[in-house]
């Protein structure tokens, strides 16, 4: 049986996984990435993952420390005003508008949004030019087993790597922190989302809108136009039979619902992409550490698609490990360095999770008097200008 030896094995290789293989490569240490399925690397391609990622300024610095933002910045929308709406009267129209606006608190926009699909696409060719670092699409991880010295990592291919530290970016069911007996909190919403991107003949103005009825968020986020026409990718939450009734319907009569859920206020919309449809939870490890092992991003916290958290955090959870890596590289993957990574991201990650998991029970209201309730509480949030610039700090992750 083939043996390998590297310093970083990281398992997964999604946005968070590639992430990890060229900030962690960038730094100079030897990484080898595995995933059990090729990335989809085409917009239309079957298995395309539709949604998009919006990098909040610490995460954007992040990836341009890493290298990759010089790639990714042709492709990226920025992120000026974050609008969320209140439409949770009798009819669906909106009754509350308030803009948090970056230019209060930066001279820089919020964030920059990309397609998952094209950032898969532009990290895997990133990976290519680095020397130290190989990526094995098709190839997963089938047994784990650490010592206090290292870990060994058995793959689907037969091959056994040995690696200082194993990265578990894996995803929400991960075989790494299954296998190292981490246990995981989950809550289910009962809520699934609808992911696709559509074309409207009003401009976006580089403006993100979080449409607030019932059900959960539906929130319309920039894209680069596509076309010739305005862009934007949408997640639409809503109860799980609903998502999954709408994602059945006519074309014709999924526009026609998806321009009224939006208020109208892009105009018409236009599907421009498939319909893709994902499960919504809440999930937390119970820690993010075990023997020659740190779990990041899905492996280690699931959030609803709210406010641009999900991949900030995970991207949060990188930055931190790598700085731990790079300042003690001699400790790579060692008790003492995994545990500070730990105390210093696990109560910042359960503040966050439990954060959002309340927003989106308020979004999910369905009672009038409830809704009437959500909006007078975001309109008196909006009113004073302290909490106002207080929460769109936290939104970027100032104390993350």
């Amino acid at each position: 049986m083939a043996g390998e030896n590297v310093e970083i094995l990281i398992s997964g290789g999604g946005v968070a996984g590639l992430a990890a293989a060229a900030i962690f490569g960038g730094a100079g240490f030897s990484v080898l990435c595995v995933d059990p399925a090729p990335p989809v690397t085409e917009r239309d391609a079957l298995g395309a993952d539709l949604r998009s990622t919006a990098f909040l300024q610490p995460s954007q610095a992040l990836l341009e420390r890493a290298g990759l933002w010089d790639r990714l910045a042709p492709h990226a929308m920025p992120l000026q005003i974050m609008r969320v709406v209140d439409a949770g009267g009798e009819t669906p129209e909106p009754r509350i508008v308030k803009d948090f606006d970056a230019a209060d608190i930066s001279e820089r926009p919020f964030g920059w949004n990309l397609p998952n699909w094209l950032l898969r696409r532009e990290m895997v060719a990133h990976l290519d030019d680095l020397p130290n670092v190989a990526f094995r699409p098709g190839t997963a991880t089938t047994a784990l087993l650490t010592r206090e010295a290292g870990a060994r990592v058995t793959l689907s291919d037969g091959t056994r790597v040995r690696a200082r530290l194993v990265i578990a970016a894996d995803g929400r069911n991960s075989p790494i922190r299954e296998a190292a007996g981490i246990n995981v909190r989950t809550t289910r919403y009962g809520q699934k989302a609808l992911a696709f991107a559509v074309t409207h003949p009003i401009p976006h103005e580089n403006v993100s809108t979080e449409i607030h009825r019932s059900g959960g968020p539906f929130t319309l986020v920039p894209l680069p136009d596509h076309e010739g026409r305005p862009s934007s990718a949408v997640v639409w939450m809503e109860e799980g039979p609903e998502a999954m009734r709408l994602a059945a319907l006519p074309v014709a009569e999924f526009e026609a619902a998806m321009s009224l859920r939006s208020c109208h206020l892009m105009g018409p919309l236009t599907l421009a992409s498939r319909r893709t449809v994902w499960p919504i939870i809440s999930q937390i490890a119970a820690r993010m550490w075990s023997e020659r092992v740190a779990l990041v991003a899905e492996a280690a916290h699931v959030v609803p698609p709210i406010g641009a958290q999900g991949l900030n955090m995970s991207l949060a959870d990188l930055r931190v490990l790598a700085d731990l890596a790079l300042a003690a590289p001699d400790r790579l993957g060692d008790r003492a360095m995994l545990e500070t990574y730990h105390r210093k991201r696990h109560w910042e990650v359960a503040a966050r999770v439990a954060g959002i998991d309340l927003l989106n029970r308020a979004s999910m209201l369905s009672a009038q008097p409830l809704r009437d309730a959500r909006a007078q509480a975001l309109n008196a949030l909006y009113s004073l200008a302290p909490v106002r610039r207080t929460l769109m700090q936290m939104g970027l992750g100032a104390r993350g």
